[in-house]
């Protein structure tokens, strides 16, 4: 290999106006925004809070929408920014939609068990929603975690829902290739959950890191070409902000559900415990539809699709979202087909 000392100066040069560019665009960023899509504070229990996203326009379906997203992240990702919202186009196009906001659990609720967020908590979100609008039923979707949290609630009060939606959610947590799968399987969750109560966001953050390790590197190598264009770039600063806005996770939530989900399995198994009862997936009966992305890395398809046949719904549907994990929420497929298609589902179901 030859060396080229020319070709290797215009690189740097090349590079450092990029960079010098790239502090003018900074400069004039005053603020990175997110979850702009207005929306009013509702109802409320300790940390966790409901909104309800305010309408210009009558809903075209008079049944009112609760969206659940992971207790891993913050739901902002659902309204990143205007033209990457999936909230926004669920709007408009026409839905009435809730969305819960779990809070930053402290060590004060680091005894918060599965029950109290399913039973207690959304529960409590669903009773508030049917009371407000005076009907039986409402709609509910559930993304990643909280798609699984909300089959189990589907599960376990089917009479208060008219559908359910999940995107990306995990179900089977048999064996798998995935390796978060299999870390989860090997971690020793009591003495993590004995020794810190709460289980901080930082280490979750982590975990999900070792599933794409060259992924942080090449992110800043690409954000290389977008220094001048502050749009791209303010794209990137909103993604990054929500990515490290980590809340924590109630320790003994988090022990039930790497032993009882991740290691044992018992949700597919029909062997799962709430409150005391078993949750028997036959009894989620209601309209169902089942959205996974085909490029996932997190949570893989088998995992997701395998509840199609556990669950006692005559009505199910599935949309498998050609992208990824985090596509399926901020995409431009995903403001243009899965949004649409989402809606028109649940509005025909309204009925």
């Amino acid at each position: 290999m030859t060396f080229n000392p020319s070709g290797l100066f215009e690189e740097l040069t090349s590079t450092t106006q990029k960079l010098a560019k790239g502090y003018e665009t900074l400069k004039n960023i005053r603020e990175v925004s997110v979850a702009t899509t207005p929306k009013e504070l509702v109802w409320q229990k300790d940390k966790v809070k409901l909104y309800h996203y305010l309408r210009e326009t009558p809903a075209k379906s008079k049944i009112p929408v609760l969206v659940s997203f992971a207790m891993l992240n913050r739901h902002d990702v659902l309204d990143l920014q205007p033209d990457r919202s999936l909230m926004k186009k669920l709007l408009e196009e026409g839905l009435d939609i809730y969305i819960m906001d779990w809070g930053y659990p402290t060590q004060a609720d680091k005894y918060l068990t599965m029950e109290d967020y399913i039973d207690g908590y959304m529960n409590d979100a669903v009773d508030f929603i049917r009371r407000k609008h005076k009907v039986p039923k409402i709609h509910k979707q559930g993304i990643c975690q909280a798609g699984t949290y909300s089959m189990i609630y589907a599960s376990r009060y089917p009479q208060k829902l008219q559908s359910l939606t999940t995107y990306v959610a995990p179900f089977d947590f048999g064996e798998n290739e995935n390796m978060l799968y299999k870390w989860a399987k090997y971690i020793d969750v009591d003495a993590m959950v004995d020794s810190v109560g709460t289980i901080s966001g930082e280490m979750i953050d982590s975990a999900f890191s070792m599933l794409k390790p060259s992924m942080n590197i090449s992110k800043y190598i690409g954000v290389m070409d977008s220094l001048e264009d502050e749009d791209k770039l303010l794209n990137f600063l909103r993604m990054e902000h929500w990515k490290s806005d980590l809340p924590a996770i109630a320790g003994e939530m988090y022990r039930k559900y790497i032993k009882d989900l991740f290691r044992d399995n018992l949700l597919i198994k029909g062997e799962l415990s709430l409150g005391g009862e078993k949750v028997n997936l036959k009894n989620m009966n209601v309209p169902y539809l089942n959205v996974y992305a085909t490029g996932d890395n997190i949570i893989p398809n088998d995992s997701t699709k395998a509840v199609m046949s556990r669950i006692g719904s005559k009505d199910k549907q599935e949309i498998p979202f050609p992208g990824g994990h985090i596509g399926v929420f901020v995409g431009t497929k995903s403001q243009k087909d899965l949004a649409p298609a989402v809606a028109r589902w649940t509005i025909e179901r309204s009925k």
